[in-house]
C-alpha cells in the first residue's frame, strides 16, 4: 500500500522503516532534511515540501501524522487539509485529546477529507515489537487502511475503537492506567531500597517477570534500568507529563469517575518538577508557629 509519512522523530522513523520492511511505498516528510535523508536510505521517497508529498501520492491518499501534540499537530493538519481533496484521509498517530479529533474530522468533513485517530503505543520498542493501535474513525476508511495497521502492530495489535475521537480516547485512559502502575512499582522498589536486607531490585524485578501476578512489560524495562544503575544515580527524579493522564482526570470529574491512584500518580509528577514545595515549606512554618517544632533554614 501506498502512504505518506509526516514526522520522522524517534518513532516515527521507526514506523516507517517497519513499513518500508513490508515493502509498502512511504512518502516521507519531515523539517529536518537530515532525518529525510536518513528514511530514504531505508527505501522511502523523500519530499522537500508538504506539497510535494501530496504530489506524490496517487489518490485518494493516505497520509500519517507523527509530530507533537496540541499546536504542531493543529498546524500540520490545517496545511495537509488545504493540499489535499475529496476521498483523501489524515491519519492523526500522535498523543491528541479526543475533543480535538471530533472537532477536526467535522471541519474536515466539509470538505470530503475523513479523518482518523490511531492511538499508538509501542515507544522506541515498536520497530522491534510492533505498535499496539487503537484506531478510530469512520469504519470503512479505517478497513481500507488495515494493510498499514496489520504492518505497524504486532499479530492481534490493532482494533477498530469506534467513530472519530475513540482511538486517542482508549489511548488516553491507556496512558492514565500507565501513570498509575508506574507509581505502583516506583513506591513498591523505593520501599525495598530502604530495607536492611540489601535486597537486589533488579534481581527481584526479573524475578517478578516469572510467574508473578505484578509482571509486566513496564517491570522487565524497570529490571533493565536496574541492571544498568542499581542506585540510579545517573538519574535526576524529574518526571514530565504528555497530557494524557491530565485528560483523563478531567474525563474522569466530567463524568463523576473516581480515579484516586491516578491522580496520586500524577500528583507525584508535579512535584517531582519542584526544587522548593511552597507547600511543604507553609507546613514546616505552621508547625514551629503552633508547637514551637523545630525548622530547617
Amino acid at each position: 500500500m501506498e502512504i505518506g509519512f509526516i514526522g520522522l522523530g524517534k518513532m516515527g522513523m521507526n514506523m516507517v522503516t517497519r513499513l518500508q520492511r513490508d515493502r509498502h511505498r512511504v512518502v516521507v516528510y519531515d523539517r529536518t532534511a537530515e532525518l529525510i535523508k536518513q528514511a530514504e536510505g531505508q527505501g522511502c521517497v523523500g519530499a522537500s515540501s508538504l506539497g510535494e508529498l501530496v504530489s506524490k501520492l496517487a489518490t485518494p491518499r493516505a497520509v500519517w501524522l507523527m509530530v507533537p501534540s496540541g499546536a504542531p499537530t493543529e498546524e500540520t493538519v490545517q496545511a495537509v487539509a488545504a493540499l489535499l481533496q475529496s476521498g483523501d484521509v489524515i491519519i492523526d498517530g500522535g498523543n491528541t485529546r479526543f475533543h480535538d479529533d471530533v472537532r477536526r474530522a467535522a471541519e474536515l468533513k466539509k470538505k470530503g477529507i475523513h479523518y482518523v485517530d490511531a492511538g499508538t503505543s509501542g515507544g522506541i520498542w515498536g520497530l522491534k515489537l510492533g505498535y499496539c493501535l487503537m484506531i478510530g474513525g469512520e469504519k470503512d476508511v479505517v478497513m481500507r487502511l488495515e494493510p498499514i495497521f496489520k504492518t505497524l502492530a504486532p499479530e492481534n495489535g490493532w482494533a477498530y475503537m469506534g467513530g472519530q475521537g475513540s482511538g486517542h480516547y482508549v489511548k488516553m485512559v491507556h496512558n492514565g492506567i500507565e501513570y498509575s502502575m508506574m507509581q505502583a512499582y516506583a513506591e513498591g522498589f523505593e520501599l525495598m531500597s530502604k530495607s536492611d536486607y540489601l535486597l537486589d531490585l533488579a534481581k527481584i524485578a526479573d524475578l517478578w517477570m516469572h510467574g508473578s501476578v505484578v509482571r509486566s512489560w513496564l517491570l522487565e524495562l524497570t529490571a533493565g534500568a536496574l541492571k544498568q544503575d542499581p542506585k540510579l544515580e545517573g538519574l535526576k527524579g524529574y518526571v514530565q507529563d504528555s497530557g494524557e493522564g491530565r485528560w483523563a482526570l478531567m474525563d474522569a470529574l466530567d463524568k463523576n469517575v473516581p480515579m484516586p491512584t491516578l491522580t496520586a500518580a500524577l500528583f507525584t509528577r508535579f512535584r517531582s518538577r519542584q526544587q522548593e514545595s511552597f507547600a511543604e515549606k507553609l507546613l514546616a512554618a505552621m508547625r514551629n508557629a503552633f508547637g514551637g517544632h523545630a525548622v530547617r533554614r
